[in-house]
């Protein structure tokens, strides 16, 4: 047979294809030490079961992964979240931003620091309103919001400040705790209210969350905490690749004192040498363009250096080339 150039490159381009799907599904796997020996890592745009230890524990209660349904749930839960990366990944970012001032409020209140997994289920981080109006970072309906001591109206809405929508759901979890005998609970009951989780107990005779038969929102709910707890805390397990440089950091902030009303919140901000949407990004419990209403006692943050750089940021960062998780 006569060999042309063409049947060469014909030929070529088949080799190339050819390498590259295989290039695309090779089954890259790492022994992670400084984390479990076990652990292998699946990542390099493969299709792969993830990483689950054989223990895991919630607040300090044992997750029963012998239990064939428990085992299955919660890896469904973590492969929807690991493999949904642009939200996965969004929420990493954050984490440096958010998560030292919620760990320093729930060790104030007592309250076991895995649950800022479930502030992470909820949110992802972020001010959002649900479809049913649960709001803010720890997503409150507006009359739990205001049983719970928090502040909504025209001018101001704590449910989307994260110290005072924290140390809420602080108050919540701990009366729930309580009440309920376990944390799992507490955090089943978070999503789906007391009264219904408590009568699912007494209907279906059992004292943990684990073998109830719930609704499909409540039932997931605690797999999908705890997906997000191995997740951040086993990065390279599930083929996070971020440095710290890539994180979200603290914003420096100073604390200005509101002793009057404000009556033109762009104003104010002129006045004070910063811009109107940085004003607004530090402090989302403003709704309003103006503070008339509930202003006494309120902090507004301020940038310590107004448009921050992220280079300034990062300067702040010890070793910002070191890959989150290490």
């Amino acid at each position: 047979m006569k060999i042309t150039n063409k049947t060469i490159l014909i030929f070529a381009g088949i080799i190339s294809i050819l390498s590259l799907v295989f290039a695309c599904f090779a089954f890259t796997q790492e022994d992670i030490e400084k984390h479990d020996p076990n652990i292998v890592v699946r990542y390099n745009n493969t299709l792969a079961s993830p990483y689950l230890p054989m223990e895991i524990s919630f607040a300090g209660e044992n997750v029963p992964l012998e239990v064939y349904w428990v085992r299955e749930r919660l890896e469904r839960e973590i492969v929807i979240i690991a493999y949904q990366h642009s939200k996965t990944i969004q929420t990493i970012q954050r984490m440096p931003r958010f998560f030292p001032e919620i760990e320093k409020i729930l060790r104030e209140a007592g309250v076991p620091e895995d649950f800022k997994y479930l502030c992470v289920a909820e949110s992802n981080l972020e001010n959002v309103i649900s479809p049913a109006k649960a709001t803010g970072y720890w997503q409150f309906l507006e009359a739990t919001a205001k049983s719970f001591g928090m502040t909504v109206n025209e001018d101001v809405d704590e449910r989307y400040d994260l110290e005072a929508s924290t140390r809420a759901a602080c108050k919540y979890l701990k009366g729930s705790k309580d009440r309920l005998g376990s944390w799992t609970l507490a955090a089943a009951a978070y999503n789906m209210g007391e009264a219904g989780l408590k009568k699912n107990l007494e209907r279906q005779q059992t004292s943990n969350y684990w073998d109830l038969s719930l609704n499909q929102e409540t039932s997931r709910y605690l797999y999908r905490i705890l997906a997000y707890k191995l997740i951040f805390e086993h990065p390279d397990a599930y083929g996070v690749k971020l440095t710290n440089a890539e994180l979200y950091h603290l914003i420096p902030t100073k604390d200005y004192s509101v002793t009057e009303p404000i009556t033109d919140l762009y104003q104010f901000a002129i006045d004070n040498k910063v811009t109107y949407l940085e004003m607004k990004m530090l402090n989302p419990w403003l709704r309003n363009t103006k503070l008339t209403v509930g202003y006494k006692n309120r902090v507004i943050k301020m940038p310590k250096n107004p448009k921050i750089t992220t280079a300034e940021l990062l300067r702040k960062v010890e070793h910002p080339e070191r890959m989150f998780g290490e």
